[in-house]
């Protein structure tokens, strides 16, 4: 199981004052022996960090030999367009507008204004018409963890 060879590597690295803010977010292993991993951290994830770990796991590769002489890594962050998957992510991007999809297919978007170990809260504006006049309120809506299906981190230009 080299994917768990690689787990535990990143996990013995993540150990390190300079990286022990950081976690792994997905590692998969494809035809041709392309590895990805993507790993995030509570604060930033520079490009120097993530040449440093992938040149600490290329050492382990080449040195153990465990995909022979031909393979590719890849490692990144999860950059936006991937779905938040742990809570610690959720955390990082408080402040942010996000779109959360649940289970039944419901989306909500809006700015993500907590997360704890079960639920997050989204904030949004809805527009209620009353006569001739309309008036905005603001609308907080607690979601269980449990009923996500994703959460994608909307980005601003």
């Amino acid at each position: 199981m080299i994917a768990q060879k690689i787990e535990t590597l990143l996990a013995s690295k993540f150990e390190e004052e300079a990286f022990n803010d950081c976690f792994l977010v997905d590692l998969s292993i494809g035809t041709n022996n392309k590895v990805v991993v993507f790993i995030d951290s509570d604060t930033s994830f520079t490009f120097a960090r993530c040449q440093q770990i992938s040149r600490y796991l290329e050492s382990f590769i080449d040195e153990e030999g465990w995909l022979g002489e031909k393979y590719t890594l890849e490692v990144s962050s999860p950059g936006t367009s991937r779905p938040l998957k742990f809570l610690r992510q959720y955390k990082k991007n408080i402040g942010r507008i996000v779109t959360v999809t649940a289970h039944d297919g419901t989306e909500t978007k809006g700015k993500l204004t907590s997360a704890e170990e079960e639920s997050i809260v989204v904030e949004y504006e809805v527009k209620i018409k009353e006569g001739k006049k309309k008036r905005i309120e603001i609308i907080q809506a607690e979601i269980q963890l449990k009923d996500i299906k994703k959460t994608i981190v909307k980005v601003k230009f």
